[in-house]
């Protein structure tokens, strides 16, 4: 009678892990039910209004950095770059977002310059100095700017920011976070796992 028990719990049991989904193996950081994000308006590089709604139906990489960054922007961005195309015909169900965090210097049409650079879908969007801090701060993003050593011109400033990047699904909600130097393939398996 105790085996019949026991092996009854056990078949209990297992069927009760059937209905169970694996958690994706993300090689991110999943943050997902975090409480950071949430919905933004901002100006795209085009000059139209923006957002985070408009993207809907698509994996949306939300990065913020700014144009004169010397290292962490361009690599971040190139290797976003490269995760697209590894993900192939996949890639038109992605979205990159480069949020600046320099909007004096970072106007529409230099966004339009740098950010389409490394791949033409890529969105470059700002807005007032204000507005950028409200997005910032939903996404804990830290920032300041930064004088560079040796210059008396305040127009020569560096802007000191968080590195990593931020992935969220197809339905808007925030899944994962990217720490900067991950690489392409982390970035190319993560979003086709959510593709």
């Amino acid at each position: 009678m105790r085996n019949l028990i026991l092996l009854a719990i056990l078949g209990m049991l297992s069927l009760a892990g059937c209905g169970q989904q694996a958690k994706p193996a993300f090689q991110s950081t999943d943050v997902t039910g975090a409480p950071i994000g949430g919905e933004f308006r901002l100006t795209g590089h085009d000059g139209k209004p923006r957002s985070l709604a408009d993207f809907k139906g698509k994996v949306v990489v939300l990065f913020f950095g700014f144009t004169h960054c010397p290292d962490v922007c361009p690599t971040t961005m190139y290797e976003l770059s490269e995760a697209l195309k590894q993900l192939g015909d996949k890639a038109k169900d992605v979205q990159v977002l480069f949020v600046s965090v320099d909007p004096e210097r970072d106007t529409p049409q230099l966004l339009g310059k740098y950010v389409p650079a490394f791949n033409p879908t890529f969105l470059g969007l700002t807005g007032s100095p204000a507005e950028i801090r409200a997005v910032a701060d939903k996404y804990k993003i830290v920032y300041q700017k930064s004088a560079v050593a040796g210059s008396s011109n305040p127009a020569n400033y560096t802007v000191d920011h968080s590195a990593g990047s931020y992935i969220l699904d197809k339905d808007g909600q925030l899944r994962l976070f990217v720490n900067y130097g991950a690489g392409s393939k982390v970035f190319a398996h993560d979003l086709a796992l959510l593709l």
